[in-house]
């Protein structure tokens, strides 16, 4: 592409004059196109046409002064730089043509320097041109975006360093403030409950860092008139005042598929309580249940308040229902992503958890129980604190008939309610169980034709990085089983029988076998591998591992043998020497629960590992819980005592990463973060990989 001609305009009587011009500029590569204003022109209708980027003036009789000039320029409006040529140049002369508004003065005694001083003035009008261009552009499109924000039905806020610094009509009306100056220079906290502070806190320190990734935060507004508003927050980094700011955007509407939706979601639910209608809740969860399980362990629980009966005959029978609705409203803000809650009863709620472990359910229960009694509800003219019970039942992996478990859950409830209420209830034996518990004896010999025919596999699942521009690789491996219909068997259902039977070292073992291979085909990072207790009293598991680095070439450290924290605490020994052996090779180690024993903090000290994955019950209700909250920043800093990376497991929501984010934790793991993929092992086709459930 010919580069674009330079328009120059020349006042000068002398044509000679305009052609040195054209031919200096041009044998040093300038192409330019020049307009001659003689003394014949008008120099303000010539200049008007030529648009030029400078002006050169040739001082000579018969032609415009300076002055005169720099008067023309003015009128027009013109901000192109004169440089004024004269046949001799000295310091007095230089001077004198600056001091009368010229940019400088060159002579043609020296085209060298002309040249120079010509592309000198001709980047530096351009930059100034391009910069006003872009303030002026800048301008427009702060005019414009404010306008927008001014106008648009959805709610938003400006956040500079916590301090409200911008907000629109709509913020102001669903947050019910009186006006827009009632919400600029506070902060932002102010209109927050104070459960939301934490989560609220940590997003925006993690969207200033760029570290945010767009994701939705839950709030609730601040009680004004005795109510509380949840929201859904979207957050983006923007300038403001040339400083980092957060916007915040709570949407107001939806398009009319959406709202189509919400009003057959809204047919589907009670509308007192606003969950499921028993019918549709027990359709929901049969659906649920006939498909593969997506967590480690499935359990009913259903919950009700105690004393229900004395409440409504101090209430009344239409304020009863007044308590009811607030209670289910409370529930509803602990449920997690992928829970199922129905009213099953006239004051009995059923919820379908889907969690890692049985701990983890049972730690979600006990919040709710906690977070209950905490609450005071108010109904009518009344304000009191009530408490519940949560009955728990056990839904076995194969089991798509929810009639068992759900007995088993309101059975295990009235026990509870029994005991005096106000507590969880989890009986260790059901009828459920009973019936549908496979004979050790027949597992056995299952497991061992598994390992006879390789029909394990392998799932990893991916270990994000909540620090921001870490690239390490880090996935988390997880095990499956292949059964004789060469249907997929998730270990909750076949490793308490393996531990029980002396299986699990050697599961243990084809685990880290297939792990080393698939470390040595792919560049797959670092694998957390998880060791049972056999393994760790096994006094040749560090012989086998050995072995294995040597028949498997690769960096060992790329492995990274887990521990479960209970485990460790009852084979302290054992573990102190191997974890000795596993540092000589080079592997690296984790422990798994962290902070779920009592000696947790002997244990890091003792064993120094190389990380350390938080306890799965800490994630539920963490963004809520200041309690929680504590105990997971005081597990970070005894992390860093031994300078162990921390992970969080179980991350089901942008609050809870959030908040995770603000304490300080490394990576985190969990749906939020991603689907596990399936890692085909063992089949003589190498390695695949491929969407799995988990």
């Amino acid at each position: 592409m010919e580069p674009q001609s330079i328009p120059l305009a020349v006042v000068t009587a002398r044509q000679e004059q305009v052609e040195w011009i054209n031919k200096t500029l041009r044998n040093a590569g300038h192409p330019v196109h020049l307009g001659w204003v003689g003394p014949e022109h008008d120099p303000a209708d010539a200049l008007r046409g030529i648009r030029p980027e400078m002006i050169l003036l040739f001082e000579e009789p018969g032609t415009l002064d300076l002055a005169s000039l720099l008067e023309v320029r003015g009128k027009l409006r013109l901000r192109v730089p004169v440089l004024v040529v004269l046949n001799q140049v000295s310091e007095a002369a230089i001077a004198r043509c600056i001091q009368g508004g010229a940019r400088d003065a060159v002579s043609q005694g020296d085209p060298g320097r002309f040249v120079m001083v010509f592309e000198r003035e001709l980047q530096g009008f351009r930059l100034e041109r391009s910069l006003a261009e872009t303030v002026a552009a800048a301008r427009e499109y702060a005019r414009q975006l404010n306008d927008l924000v001014q106008g648009s039905a959805d709610a938003i806020a400006v956040v500079q360093e916590g301090i409200v610094v911008d907000a629109n009509r709509a913020w102001v009306e669903l947050l019910e403030q009186a006006s827009i100056d009632s919400v600029v220079g506070l902060p932002l906290m102010d209109t927050f409950d104070a459960d939301s502070h934490p989560a609220l806190k940590g997003a925006i320190a993690a969207c200033l860092q760029n570290s945010w990734g767009g994701n939705l935060l839950r709030a609730s507004t601040s009680k004004r008139r005795g109510k509380s508003r949840a929201v859904e927050l979207s957050l983006i980094r923007v300038d403001s005042g040339g400083e980092p700011a957060v916007r915040l955007t709570i949407a107001s509407g939806r398009d009319q598929h959406a709202l189509q939706e919400q009003l057959e979601e809204a047919l589907r639910k009670d509308p007192s309580t606003g969950l499921l209608h028993r019918r549709y809740f027990l359709e929901a969860l049969r659906s649920t249940l006939s498909a593969n399980p997506v967590g480690g362990v499935r359990q009913l629980a259903y919950i009700e308040p105690d004393r229900y009966e004395d409440i409504l005959s101090q209430l009344g029978i239409l304020t009863g229902e007044d308590f009811l609705v607030e209670f289910a409203q409370r529930l509803r803000e602990l449920l997690q992503p992928g829970d199922l809650a129905g009213r099953l009863t006239g004051a009995g709620f059923m919820v379908l958890l889907q969690r890692g472990n049985g701990g983890e359910a049972e730690a979600w229960s006990e919040h709710v129980v906690k977070r209950m009694g905490e609450h005071v509800f108010r109904a009518g003219s009344s304000s009191f604190s009530a408490t519940c019970t949560v009955g728990l039942g056990i839904i076995p992996p194969t089991l798509t008939d929810p009639s068992g478990p759900a007995t088993d859950a309101f059975q295990a409830n009235r026990r509870g309610r029994e005991l005096g209420g106000n507590r969880v209830h989890a009986p260790e034996k059901t009828d459920t169980l009973l019936r549908l518990q496979s004979s050790d004896k027949t597992w056995v010999l299952r497991l061992r034709a598994a390992l006879a025919e390789n029909r394990f596999r392998l799932v990893q699942q991916p270990i994000a990085s909540l620090v921001g521009g870490d690239n390490l690789s880090l996935f988390d491996v997880a095990l499956r089983m292949r059964d004789e219909q060469n249907e997929e068997v998730l270990p909750s259902e076949f490793m308490k029988v393996a531990e029980r039977n002396g299986l699990s070292a050697d599961i243990d073992r084809w685990v880290v076998t297939a792990s080393l291979g698939l470390c040595a085909s792919r560049r797959s990072g670092a694998l957390f591998v998880r060791i049972s207790r056999d393994s760790i009293v096994d006094p040749t598991f560090a012989d086998f591992l050995a072995a294995q680095v040597k028949a498997i070439p690769i960096d060992p450290s790329r492995i990274v043998l887990q521990f479960r924290e209970e485990a460790a605490a009852q084979q302290l020994r054992e573990l102190t020497a191997l974890r000795q052996a596993l540092a000589a090779m080079k592997f690296r180690t984790s422990l798994e629960n962290f902070g779920r024993s009592p000696s947790t903090q002997a244990l890091t000290e003792r064993l120094k590992p190389d990380f350390v994955k938080l306890d799965g019950t800490l994630m539920q209700g963490l963004s809520q819980s200041t309690e929680k909250q504590e105990r997971a920043r005081k597990l970070v800093e005894l992390a860093r005592t031994v300078e162990a990376v921390t992970v969080a497991e179980r991350v089901e929501d942008a609050n809870t990463m959030a908040v995770l984010w603000q304490l300080g934790v490394g990576y985190i793991q969990g749906y939020f973060v991603n689907m596990p993929e399936q890692v085909v092992l063992g089949e003589g086709d190498g390695y695949e990989a491929g969407a799995a459930e988990d």
